[in-house]
């Protein structure tokens, strides 16, 4: 099933993750500023991305987000396109799928007919794990549902409902999307998650290394509010989940045990008889394994968008 690219497009993704990985702070810096300078030009070829700021009321601040636009978005005024929602992991932000070739990648994939034309939107979630915090200093689930799908979907030519709305994310991206749409099914058509950051109760540790200075689920850590919040609960008891389409896959080396959590949720989805599609592949924790298996998910939601027409 995990059909590969044939050309150079995807190693190049992979290897680039695997470059930085290794470079010293300051070169790897200087290399991420030099790849924005010249991430503009290099996509005026075919699809384009733009990076923009939105003012929020809910955040009382302004939150930055890229949109990767196909290339027909300039030419075809009237089309309307569906959405996909990539939430990054901790550390990292809007501009992920950029800076690391992704943008490449889905260029590759479309046109290769693999996938269709949709827009992919990466809002930076900071290190919020895409919910209302523990203390409610930080409600960016709130955001993200009442303020930033509304106005993206104003702004650009979406088709603007649940048959042309996906979600994906790496990581404790992987949790925001599947938490999202185990909560909002009627908003998303479909989900997908690589090495998404499912514990039934995480190690207070291991939750102080994720979740930083912004402690999302508390401070000290409640683990009450994570078994509250992590999709392992919202799957065994989430009403109308039977018409959401589903994929997950994680490393069966994942540093951080995601992979016990993966299969957590596998039994969870089968025991309730909700289709769902599920795999574990050789691989630890990094962005490298999310690029070996990006063009998966991809495939994936452009087959449920197509399945909605």
């Amino acid at each position: 099933m995990n059909r590969k690219l044939s050309p150079n497009k995807k190693m190049s993704f992979r290897r680039t993750h695997s470059l930085l990985n290794g470079l010293p702070r300051v070169l790897w810096t200087f290399l991420i500023a030099t790849i924005f300078s010249l991430a503009p030009v290099a996509l005026q070829a075919a699809g384009r991305a733009e990076c923009r700021i939105i003012q929020s009321r809910i955040l009382e601040r302004s939150a930055r987000y890229c949109v990767l636009l196909p290339p027909s978005y300039d030419t075809e005024k009237s089309r309307r396109y569906p959405v996909l929602y990539h939430l990054h992991g901790l550390g990292d932000n809007e501009r992920s799928l950029i800076r690391f070739g992704g943008w490449e990648l889905v260029e590759q994939l479309q046109e290769s007919k693999r996938i269709s034309e949709f827009l992919i939107v990466t809002p930076d979630g900071g290190r919020s794990f895409y919910l209302n915090s523990r203390d409610g200093s930080e409600r960016y689930e709130d955001f993200l549902i009442e303020e930033f799908i509304p106005a993206i979907e104003r702004r650009y030519r979406a088709v603007g409902n649940r048959a042309g709305r996906g979600i994906s994310g790496f990581s404790m991206g992987g949790y925001g999307a599947l938490r999202l749409a185990f909560l909002h099914p009627q908003l998303f058509a479909s989900v997908s998650a690589h090495s998404a950051a499912l514990f039934d109760d995480m190690p207070a540790d291991v939750a102080e290394s994720l979740g930083g200075r912004s402690y999302p689920f508390g401070k000290p850590f409640d683990p009450a509010f994570w078994r509250q919040n992590t999709p392992l609960t919202i799957a065994g008891k989430a009403n109308d989940l039977k018409g959401l389409r589903i994929y997950f896959d994680c490393g069966q080396q994942d540093d951080y045990g995601f992979d016990a959590g993966a299969r957590a949720l596998h039994d969870i989805l089968v025991k309730r008889g909700i289709p769902h599609e599920f795999h574990l592949y050789p691989g630890n924790h990094s962005g490298q394994y999310m690029a070996e298996h990006f063009d998966e998910s991809l495939e994936f939601h452009s087959r449920a968008f197509g399945a909605q027409k």
